[in-house]
Parts: C-alpha cells; sequence; structure tokens
C-alpha cells in the first residue's frame, strides 16, 4: 500500500504527460471533425485536462506527504510536452493552415524556451512561493486563446504572430516577478489578485469565449508589471 501510495500522484502528472502528447496528435488534425469539435478545439481541451492533472498532482503529493525529487523532475518532464510542445504544435500547424511558410518553423521557440524556463524553475530556490517569468501553463493558455481567435475569425498576421512568439518566449525566461496562481488558503486578504484574476478570466471567456483566455493572460501579465512598478515606487 505504501508503495501504490507513493505513486498516486505519478500517476497523476502521467496522465497530464498522456494529455499533452495526445494534444500534440491532434494537433496535426486540426481541421478533422472528431464529433461537434475539430481537431485543434480537442487538442485544446487535452491541454485544459493537463492543467488539472497539473494542478492535482502537486496538491494530492502535498496532502500524501509522499513528494518526492522524481516527482518533481516527472513533473516538468510532463509540463514540457503539455504546455510547451503541444501549444507549439497547435501553433504550427495554426501557421500552415495560413501559408506560413518556413516562418511555421518559429513556432518551435515556443517549446525550446518553455524547456529553459522549466530547467530553471528546477534550480531557482527563490520560486516556491511565486514565479520569475511567465509560467509555461499560462504561455500554453495564452497560445489556446489567441489559436482560437485566428481560427474563428479568421484573421491572421503573421507578423503579429511572429512578434507575439518573441515576446511571450522571452516572457518564460524575463525576471519579471508574476505570483503564483495557487492558493495555499482562502483568505480573501491573502489572494486579493488570484482572485481578480479569476473573475476577470471568467468574464473575458464568458463575453469573448475561449479566445478570452489570451486576453486573461495578458491582464495577468500586466497586473504583474504594476506590481513590479508599484514596489519599486515604495
Amino acid at each position: 500500500m505504501s508503495i501504490i501510495r507513493r505513486n498516486i500522484p505519478n500517476a497523476i502528472t502521467c496522465m497530464n504527460m498522456l494529455s499533452g502528447a495526445l494534444a500534440c496528435i491532434f494537433a496535426f488534425r486540426s481541421s478533422e471533425m472528431f464529433g461537434p469539435l475539430t481537431g485543434y478545439q480537442v487538442a485544446f481541451c487535452l491541454i485544459g485536462a493537463a492543467t488539472v492533472f497539473d494542478f492535482f498532482d502537486g496538491f494530492v503529493a502535498r496532502a500524501l506527504n509522499v513528494a518526492s525529487l522524481i516527482g518533481k523532475e516527472l513533473d516538468s518532464l510532463s509540463d514540457l510536452i503539455s504546455f510547451g510542445m503541444a501549444p507549439s504544435m497547435i501553433l504550427f500547424n495554426m501557421m500552415n493552415a495560413f501559408d506560413a511558410g518556413l516562418w511555421a518553423y518559429a513556432s518551435l521557440l515556443v517549446v525550446i524556451f518553455g524547456g529553459i524556463r522549466l530547467a530553471r524553475f528546477n534550480v531557482d530556490t527563490r520560486q516556491t512561493s511565486s514565479f520569475i517569468g511567465l509560467p509555461i501553463p499560462s504561455n500554453a493558455i495564452f497560445w489556446i486563446g489567441y489559436s482560437a481567435i485566428v481560427y474563428g475569425t479568421p484573421f491572421f498576421s503573421l507578423p503579429l504572430t511572429i512578434c507575439l512568439i518573441v515576446i511571450f518566449s522571452y516572457l518564460m525566461v524575463s525576471p519579471l516577478p508574476m505570483s503564483s496562481l495557487k492558493f495555499k488558503n482562502y483568505r480573501f486578504a491573502s489572494n486579493i489578485d488570484r482572485y481578480l484574476l479569476i473573475a476577470v478570466t471568467v468574464a473575458f471567456v464568458a463575453v469573448l469565449g475561449v479566445g478570452g483566455l489570451a486576453w486573461a493572460i495578458v491582464f495577468y501579465i500586466l497586473m504583474s508589471i504594476l506590481a513590479l512598478f508599484k514596489k519599486k515606487q515604495d
């Protein structure tokens, strides 16, 4: 029973990895229909599932008191697939659908800088209660929202897309302090920024649909920049 208990969080982490791998497959079948959803929409859902698994593996590990170094490394490997490779493949196929040519390969910067970000996170002891740089799941959520906007409009600007790839790749490895989205308690006073972000995200998605996720991440970034500016002013 002890072996089973120790590996419950790792099993959840593996579900994260599996969801990301499946998202990569469906990204390459973006225009096919799977019931009421297109391939890229299925990929969105799978990354969403990976996000849920990513939250609960750490939660379960702490609840069962079985956190381990292997679990931490497995979590990062899973995150690279689900939040680095999968959104990169969604973006790659989206750019190909709009005849971006060789520029579509710029989408691979997402997974490269995601890998650098995760490697830094694993050795940076400062990122226990907050983040330095844009978390890789937040980056993935932005690209889900952006891809939904492009597919749904359809409006595609290659210069804008390339600029966003460069900006968001840099943000993942930037020195910008960003609040963690994980709750240690649920007191309002201790989590004003988290509750505000949740409320704004719900509002954006309610009004704009899945594309609202991109604007929610932009709000998260701006909120972090303003917090840094205020701290410097104080």
